[in-house]
């Protein structure tokens, strides 16, 4: 049996920060994907306040961000979950938010790549740390 082969994520220099978003979103990225990001970050968790965010590409194709933070956030979900997580987990829970919201889009082609970016990112979460907590959060 053979075990499946590990997600390596790279973290996005200034030019990829616009190319990568873009090819995978185009002009929907900010528009929807980062603002819808940064509106449930802020519903997440009352100590997110904006900032800088990293932007991630992940060797199975997905891309997420996360904030550019040292200290954990506080987060309570609408579903129960009360909990500390590290800015890298409560940057996949909210791009795991934002994603499944967005896959139901009424433009097909931009639902059908949030859906295949929520799927990957999943992927990639089987593997953090943190995944008991990112699971217990998206449930």
């Amino acid at each position: 049996m053979t075990s499946p082969a590990t997600i390596f994520r790279e973290l996005l220099n200034d030019t990829q920060r616009l190319d990568v978003p873009a090819k995978l979103f185009g002009i929907r990225f900010p528009l929807y994907v980062e603002s819808f990001a940064f509106d449930t970050a802020g519903s997440l968790s009352e100590q997110y306040n904006g900032g800088y965010w990293n932007f991630y590409s992940l060797s199975n194709g997905a891309f997420y961000m996360a904030p550019h933070q040292v200290e954990p956030f506080k987060v309570v979900c609408e579903n129960g979950f009360e909990g500390l997580m590290s800015a890298d987990a409560f940057g996949i829970t909210v791009c795991l938010y934002a994603y499944s919201q967005l896959s139901f889009s009424g433009k097909p082609e931009f639902a059908q790549t949030c859906a295949q970016q929520y799927h990957w990112l999943r992927e990639f979460m089987a593997e953090h740390g943190e995944v008991t907590s990112i699971l217990a959060a998206t449930d």
